[in-house]
Parts: structure tokens; sequence; C-alpha cells
């Protein structure tokens, strides 16, 4: 069995390598997934399973601990890995990193679908959150597209981003640390959100015509980075609706009857091999990307392709 590295996985990767996987993976068959969730509190151990004909089948495993931040030193919250099952022999042939691996998935994820619901002329970014997965977001977005003129990063520790800031400005691209929130998310073209808020951080009266939003960090029902009010503006798609219609972005809207599950247009199957136009230059379109299993067993696979191809 291989044992894959963080560092491993960042030397073989590109977001367009990553991008041309996930879409690939997309105009297939739909894979077999569930989620297993386990907490009391103060901690969680949460687990994503699928079975993905052509890939193969995988499970990742996370136990999260919010506590490890008070340690000395400070320990990380997170902590995963992926393990990878050979679809002819059902061996279990590798286990990747679990950060490194959700961090390309998730804002691969958001990317692809971004390509076809942000403006092609969107020129500036807001993302909230300061973790690995929010890094992540920028570079993807930035990389489908580069027309963005301004990047936008808010936390609600700020000091967090300071040396994300210094990076991105040294690379020649105007990057604002964001102290009013409101204020930015009303002139951004695309606003990207990566937090674990229990309570809206996007109002959506504040959203303005154009913009695309992708709603990233919320995973459980009682989570929400964006308010009803925005929901229910915008034309709602998804990487996957069971998962999606599980986070409180989605649900709490859902259970009060703002919304129903007719409401969601596509998910990122039907996005992927649509050929229709699926926003209008006025539309404000949001994206809720709940991720899945069978993204993190894409990028495991992609991961072992090109490492087996260096070897060869």
């Amino acid at each position: 069995m291989k044992l894959v590295s963080a560092e491993q996985i960042n030397a073989v990767l590109d977001w367009a390598g990553v991008l041309d996987a996930l879409w690939r993976m997309h105009l297939g068959a739909r894979p077999q997934i569930d989620d297993y969730f386990l907490g009391d509190g103060e901690c969680g151990l949460f687990s994503r399973g699928v079975i993905l004909p052509g890939l193969g089948a995988g499970v990742k495993i996370v136990s999260i601990f919010p506590g490890n931040l008070q340690a000395t030193p400070p320990l990380p919250a997170e902590q995963a890995l992926f393990v990878v099952i050979d679809e002819h022999t059902k061996a279990l042939v590798a286990i990747c990193d679990g950060p490194a691996i959700t961090a390309w998935k998730t804002a691969g994820d958001s990317a692809l679908a971004g390509e076809r619901l942000s403006r092609q002329d969107s020129s500036s970014l807001l993302v909230l959150g300061a973790g690995p997965v929010a890094r992540a977001l920028t570079e993807a977005y930035l990389h489908i597209r580069p027309g963005i003129r301004q990047v936008m990063l808010w936390n609600r520790t700020s000091s967090k981003l300071e040396p994300f800031v210094a990076e991105l400005r040294g690379r020649g691209i105007d990057t604002t640390l964001v102290a009013d929130l409101d204020e930015a998310v009303s002139r951004a073209d695309i606003i990207v959100s990566a937090t674990a808020s229990s309570e809206p951080l996007i109002k959506g009266r504040l959203v303005r015509p154009g913009t695309h939003v992708d709603l990233v960090g919320g995973f459980r029902p009682d989570m929400q980075e964006a308010d009803t009010e925005l929901v229910t503006r915008a034309r709602l798609y998804v990487d996957d609706r069971k998962a999606a219609l599980n986070s409180g972005d989605l649900r709490i809207p859902l259970l009060t009857g703002l919304i129903g599950e007719e409401s969601i247009e596509a998910d990122l199957f039907e996005i992927c091999q649509s050929g229709e136009i699926l926003r209008g230059a006025d539309d404000i379109t949001l994206y809720k990307n709940a991720g899945g299993a069978h993204l993190d067993l894409t990028i495991c696979q992609y991961v072992l392709r090109c490492l087996a191809s260096q070897a060869s």
C-alpha cells in the first residue's frame, strides 16, 4: 500500500489538471456516496464513502477537534486521510493525505461550477475564511477568471490572513484585507465563503445583480453562511442534491417553505453535461458546494496516475 504525503500531492497537481479530472468524472456514471457523522459537541468523527465505476472506491476519515487549536504548540483542528480501493482487486492500494486532497478537490469542485455560473467578465473576488481551503479557492478562481483585478479577503481574525495578503500582493495582485464585510459584499462580482459559521455572514439584500455566490464551509444543518433572502433571490445550483439539502444554507429555507427541492436547477453532473447557458447577465447565481467522497477519490486517483507516470 502506498502512503501519499501532502508534499507529493501538491508537487504533481495544478488547477488545469484537477479541473480536467473532475470534469471527465462528471461526464460519466453517477457514484454511490454516503456520509456518516458522530459527535459530542466538542469533537466529531466524519466519514464519507464512495463507489465510483471506473475509479474504484474509497473512504475518507476525518477527526475534528477545535480544542487542538489551544494546545501548545497548536495542533490541527481537523485531521484526515483518504483510503483508495482498487476497482478490480478491491485491495486497499493507497492512503492519501486528507487535508491536501480536500483543499484541491473542494476548490476544484467550486471552480468547475464557477466556470459556468460566474460571469466571464468578473473582476472582483471576495473570499471569506482563512484556512487552507479558502486559500485554495482563491487560487482556483484566479485560475478560471484571469480577468479578476481585485481580491478581497475577510476573516473574523484578520491577522490570520496577513501572510496570504502579502503573498498575493507580492505576485502583483491587488489584494485588500476587508474590515467592512457588508461593503465588500455589495461590490464583489464573485463571493466565496469557506467558514464554519452558524449565523449568516452574507446578506442577500447587499448582493448586487450579476454576482456569483459560492457557499463552501457549512456542512451541518445548523451551519449557515448566507441568509435566506439571498437563497430566495438567487438561481440555485449544487454539487450533490442530498448533501447540499442537508446543509443549513438550503435546509433552513427548505424547512420554512421558502424554497422547495425543485428550486435547485441543476447539480454538478447536470452542469457539466449541459450545453445550455445557465445564467443571465443580471442573475444572481448561488452554488452550494457540499462535497462528496467521489471528488476526493477522483483527485486521489489522478495523483496516483501522475506519480506512476513520473516513476515510469
